[in-house]
C-alpha cells in the first residue's frame, strides 16, 4: 500500500496524529462489562486520502472501518475479522478487514454513492435499503472460518452492528461511532466506543450503563476538541470503577504490494496473458480495491511473466514467481 498525502500535513503533523490513533480495552463495574474505545482521526483521514472520496462516502466507509477495529478488539496472533454489507441502496455494500495488530482497510461498492438531493443531515438508511451484514472470524485456532449474518435493520451501522451482536451471538452489545466535520468538510475528530455485556452483568448495572450511553456526545466531536480517551471513559463511567486493560494502535493499513499482484498474473492462464500482452494500452494498471493503490506493469513485466508462465503450463514451474499469492491477502 501507498499512503496518499494528506493535505497540508507535515511529516511532524502526521506522526502526531498517527500517534494518538489507538484502541483502548477496559472493564466497567468489576468485569460485568467490556468495553473498547477507539480514537483513529488519523486512521479515517488516511482512508479518505487513498480513496480520494467525499463526505457521505467517509461518513459510510468511516463507521464502518471504525466498528470493524472495535469488534476486533478481541482477536489474538494472526486472527482477523470481515465485516460485509450488501444493499439494495445506492451504497450498494462495503467491506472492511481488521486484524489482532490494529490494521484496518476497506472499500465500498459503490464510489461515489449517488446523491438525488443535498443532504440534510447523516442519516444513511435511504442510501443502505434492505440487505445484509455479515462478520466473518478468520481464528487461528479454528480449522474454518464462522460467518453469522443479519437483515439490516437500521440503515445505521452502529445500531446494525449492535443488531448483529444481538441476534447472531445472543450478546447484548452498543456502538457508538462518530465523525467531525469542519466548516470546509475536513475530518477533524473520529471515534468509536463499543460495550458488551458480560455473563452475570445486574439488570441494575445495565440499566445504569444503558442510561449513560444515551446521553454521551459525539466522539467525533469529543477528539476534534482533544479529548484523551482515556480520560472520557473515566469521568463518563467513573460510577462503575473504569479498569484499563491494554491498547494497541490503528492504522489503515493494507498488506498490498507489487509483488502481490505480480503474483495474480503469475497464476492467469497463459492465453490471456497473451491476450493482454497483444491488446491491452500500457503500463497495465492493477489497483487494490482495499486501498485504492495503483501498480503498473510495463509490456516487458508482462513479458516476462508470461514466459514464465507458459513454461509453467508445460509442466516447469518457476517458484521465484509464486512467492505471495492471492490468498495471502
Amino acid at each position: 500500500m501507498i499512503n496518499k498525502k494528506m493535505k497540508d500535513e507535515t511529516v511532524k503533523e502526521q506522526l502526531s496524529a498517527g500517534a494518538k490513533d489507538k484502541l483502548y480495552h477496559f472493564l466497567l463495574h468489576r468485569g460485568a462489562i467490556r468495553g473498547g474505545i477507539v480514537h483513529s482521526t488519523r486512521m479515517i483521514n488516511q482512508m479518505r486520502a487513498n480513496h480520494e472520496i467525499g463526505i457521505l462516502e467517509t461518513v459510510a466507509l468511516g463507521h464502518a472501518l471504525m466498528g470493524g477495529a472495535l469488534i476486533a478488539s478481541d482477536l489474538k496472533g494472526n486472527d482477523r475479522i470481515r465485516l460485509e454489507i450488501e444493499c439494495s441502496g445506492p451504497i450498494k455494500g462495503l467491506v472492511v478487514e481488521a486484524n489482532a495488530f490494529g490494521d484496518v482497510r476497506g472499500f465500498l461498492k459503490q464510489v461515489p454513492i449517488p446523491v438525488e438531493k443535498p443532504l440534510d443531515s447523516f442519516d444513511l438508511s435511504s442510501f443502505f435499503g434492505a440487505g445484509f451484514l455479515s462478520i466473518t472470524r478468520f481464528l487461528e485456532d479454528d480449522k474454518a472460518p464462522f460467518t453469522g449474518n443479519v437483515m439490516l435493520q437500521y440503515g445505521n451501522i452502529a445500531q446494525d452492528l449492535a443488531h448483529y451482536f444481538l441476534h447472531s451471538e445472543q450478546v447484548p452489545a452498543s456502538f457508538n461511532l462518530s465523525i467531525q466535520f469542519d466548516s470546509g468538510g475536513n475530518v477533524t475528530g473520529a471515534g468509536g466506543l463499543f460495550l458488551q455485556t458480560m455473563p452475570g452483568a445486574g439488570e441494575t448495572t445495565v440499566a445504569e450503563i444503558e442510561a449513560l450511553i444515551r446521553q454521551l456526545p459525539s466522539l467525533g466531536a469529543v477528539f476534534s476538541d482533544g479529548t484523551d480517551p482515556v480520560q472520557f471513559i473515566r469521568d463518563v463511567f467513573k460510577a462503575h470503577a473504569p479498569e484499563f486493560l491494554a491498547s494497541r494502535r490503528i492504522e489503515f493499513l493494507c498488506p498490498c504490494g507489487q509483488d502481490f499482484f505480480r503474483a495474480i498474473l503469475a497464476h492467469m492462464p497463459a492465453d490471456e496473458l497473451a491476450d493482454m500482452i497483444s491488446t491491452d494500452p500500457f503500463p497495465l494498471e492493477l489497483r487494490c480495491q482495499y486501498c485504492n493503490t495503483p501498480y503498473y506493469f510495463s509490456k516487458n513485466d508482462l513479458q516476462h511473466i508470461y514466459e514464465r508462465r507458459h513454461h509453467m503450463s508445460e509442466g516447469y514451474v518457476d517458484k521465484s514467481l509464486m512467492t505471495g499469492t492471492p490468498d495471502d491477502i
